[in-house]
């Protein structure tokens, strides 16, 4: 079933209770966001930053909607990096009141919209021309993978299975344009069921919906090939 505007508006509000959560934790001080996040050569302290980051660009797509004033996400690819990396070296209790203060922000920017901003055009950070109502859906992938990614306690397995499943309709659409090994994945717990075509033989592939969607974008999995092999490598989700 397609996801809906209330569904990502739901994930997006989920996922950024999760991951203030996962990061506002008692023992996750200095040293503990700059421990490794599940991202090779990021720490906590990355993800945390860059979470904070993307929702005040997302704020900036809010302005352009709600206003008509062009207002991109970043300024510059560069000056985006340059930001998750300052960001992910300040302490701990700067770094998590920052990810609140955006977040909180954010919702409250997106709360005020009225139908008609809801549908005005923007433009994202990959050049797509979207109308704002896919923001919610961009800022529930973002809270929701990274509270996985940081490694402190959620897995793909406390998401919402209907998040869930949309999320590898999303990345399979992808994937789709891509290189890539030809796949069968088959949700063995709900039924679902996602090809994408590729090189070689097709390698089916069979296992609970979190596994698929960890597999899928690139997380650790415990999906095997027949046989009790490995999982055909993929190329980068994003």
């Amino acid at each position: 079933m397609p996801r809906t505007f209330d569904d990502a508006r739901r994930w997006a509000r989920f996922g950024t209770s999760l991951l203030v959560e996962a990061a506002d934790r008692a023992d996750l001080d200095d040293d503990g966001l700059g421990a490794p996040s599940a991202l090779p050569g990021w720490t906590r302290g990355h993800v945390v930053a860059h979470v904070a980051a993307n929702a005040d660009a997302l704020g900036n797509l809010v302005h352009w909607a709600a206003t008509g004033e062009p207002t991109p996400m970043y300024s510059s690819a560069e000056e985006r990096a340059a930001g998750i990396e300052r960001g992910g070296r300040l302490p701990a209790a700067e770094l998590v009141a920052w990810l609140r203060r955006s977040a909180d922000a954010l919702e409250t920017a997106m709360a005020a919209l009225g139908d008609q901003q809801w549908r005005s055009p923007v433009v994202t950070a990959q050049g797509r021309t979207v109308p704002a109502t896919e923001l919610p859906w961009m800022r529930s992938r973002e809270v929701c993978v990274h509270a996985v990614d940081l490694g402190t306690g959620p897995s793909f397995a406390d998401l919402p299975a209907d998040f869930l499943a949309a999320l590898c309709d999303d990345v399979v659409g992808k994937r789709r344009n891509g290189p890539g090994p030809a796949l069968v994945l088959q949700a063995a717990d709900t039924g679902g069921r996602w090809e994408l075509p590729g090189e070689g033989d097709t390698a089916h592939l069979t296992g609970p919906l979190h596994e698929i969607t960890a597999y899928l974008t690139g997380r650790e999995s415990a999906l095997t090939a027949p046989g009790g092999g490995p999982a055909p490598a993929l190329a980068a989700w994003l």
